[in-house]
């Protein structure tokens, strides 16, 4: 009976190995699936390795939190040394999982990455180590897998989660009505991220900016995507003073994408969110200084957006740092939504970077490869 170790790191990990055990699962009922992860691995049947937390530390800080991180990669690195796998299973988190790669690969174990480190944005050297280090690279968007390739390392793209996440359609004028809105009104959503730091220096902006359209465009109203990972009393305290009055959605993205005829959204995987659901949008994105000046320094591409990196040009505006202004903001989105050639010409790129995605059944497709590697 083959036996599998999957490791996550952060709650987007945990969420992707639970889908990746169900698919194993579905493809052979007798496989041992353990897991180093959380809640979602838990549900989705893997057994979770006993004393061996989740490797997040959100919510502790300082020495402890160093204390705390330096026990479980201990504890992970003794399980991949003493236990028999027949694959490990990376899913992202790189900055400790090319750490667990080596292990793995010093004790004689296959290595399977999925969701595997962006050597195209940052630290391209690190593709020597995955050389090294890993037997097969599962990629989620289309340009990764020629890179990989070129490099020499056996890589297979399987298509974007996010396509098993969202559905195919969602209807508009429904969804409106859910939410309290006149289907006729041209309704802005707000994207403003899923972490504090980001939403504490975004969403500001995109009130202030929000207030200039309004004053502007009277009638245009504005619903607000709240993560689930965004505490209540944060909302109401960036909320108290806003310009115009906003619908707070906690946990509904999706449905408050496709509601909207224009998006505020915060750099990341909503972007690509967003083109799925072929929702037009304004891309912003800032960090402290010294942050975004580092980050200048090691990243190796032309675009951040996920979505412009996909499509292999700037189909979406990007504000970022000094350019991440209301002022800029309230200018993109008046353009969009007064010229209909720019505005149909950005839908019809979001659904070209749709279609490059690939087709839903990613876990599946992954799933795949994991077991090809085990009978390997």
């Amino acid at each position: 009976m083959p036996r599998i170790l999957i490791i996550t790191g952060e709650a987007s990990g945990d969420l992707h190995g639970a889908n990746l055990a169900r698919a194993l699962k579905a493809l052979d009922p007798g496989l041992s699936i353990l897991g180093i992860g959380g809640a979602s691995m838990r549900a989705a049947g893997v057994e979770l390795v006993p004393g061996v937390p989740h490797l997040d530390i959100i919510g502790l800080i300082g020495p402890s939190a160093v204390a705390v991180m330096l026990r479980r990669i201990l504890a992970v690195r003794r399980v991949l040394r003493t236990e028999s796998f027949d694959l490990v299973v990376l899913i992202d988190n790189p900055g400790l999982n090319l750490h667990f790669a080596r292990v793995a690969k010093a004790a004689g174990r296959r290595v399977l990455y999925y969701i595997a480190p962006q050597i195209w944005a940052w630290r391209p050297r690190r593709i020597k180590w995955i050389q090294r280090r890993v037997d097969h690279v599962v990629v989620i968007l289309p340009f990764e897998e020629p890179l990989y390739r070129r490099a020499g390392v056996r890589c297979t793209f399987v298509g974007h989660p996010l396509l098993d996440a969202v559905a195919p359609s969602l209807d508009q004028a429904e969804l409106r009505k859910r939410f309290g809105v006149d289907r006729a009104v041209t309704v802005i959503g707000l994207l403003p991220g899923s972490r504090e730091a980001e939403v504490r220096s975004l969403l500001p902006v995109m009130l202030e900016a929000a207030g200039r359209l309004a004053s502007e465009r009277p009638g245009v109203e504005f619903l607000l995507a709240q993560a689930s990972s965004i505490q209540d009393n944060l909302m109401r305290e960036l909320l108290a003073d806003a310009p115009v009055p906003v619908r707070v959605q906690r946990d509904q993205a999706n449905e408050v994408m496709a509601a909207s005829d224009l998006l505020f959204v915060a750099s990341g995987t909503a972007t690509l969110q967003a083109a799925v659901v072929g929702a037009p949008m304004i891309l912003l994105y800032r960090v402290p200084w010294l942050t975004y000046w580092i980050a200048r320094a090691l990243i190796r591409v032309d675009c951040i957006g996920l979505v412009n990196l996909v499509a292999g040009r700037k189909v979406v505006p990007e504000l970022i740092q000094q350019e991440a202004t209301p002022e800029r903001l309230n200018r993109e989105a008046v353009r969009l939504l007064t010229d209909k050639t720019a505005y149909d010409e950005m839908k019809a790129a979001l659904h070209a970077v749709r279609r490059s995605l690939g087709e839903p059944g990613a876990s599946r497709r992954a799933a795949e490869v994991a077991l090809s590697e085990c009978r390997a």
